[in-house]
């Protein structure tokens, strides 16, 4: 059953490298983290838990700017980089210059092949 009518808590950059700083300087696990900042966890405390390790796995990879920057959607891990717009006009180009030789070759086949089709039945 999905959630409705409920926003996601938005947190801010501070407050999460906060709760990280504070958990690695006491050495707290995550049970004790979610404790101590969300007392009102109400029986979802796997949900904040799973929480404070993505902030702790950014925080690891990334520093603390890693935790001030907006993560929404499915992020851009599929789509290929922007091209220079020179180099993107080149491989449009190449692209149809290939294709035009690709055409170019398949006419000539299909001469040839013509030819030596009328070269056979003549002899």
């Amino acid at each position: 059953m999905g959630k409705t009518g409920r926003k996601n808590k938005v947190y801010s950059a501070e407050f999460k490298i906060g709760v990280i700083m504070d958990m690695r300087e006491h050495h707290l696990n995550y049970n004790e983290t979610v404790r101590k900042y969300w007392e009102d966890s109400e029986g979802r405390e796997r949900n904040y838990q799973k929480r404070v390790q993505a902030w702790e796995r950014i925080y690891l990879e990334e520093g603390a700017e890693g935790l001030m920057r907006k993560r929404r959607g499915r992020g851009s891990k599929g789509k290929p980089p922007k091209l220079d717009k020179k180099v993107e006009e080149d491989l449009i180009a190449e692209n149809q210059r290939l294709r035009m030789e690709i055409e170019y070759l398949k006419k000539l086949s299909a001469l040839v092949l013509a030819e030596e089709r009328e070269n056979g039945k003549k002899q």
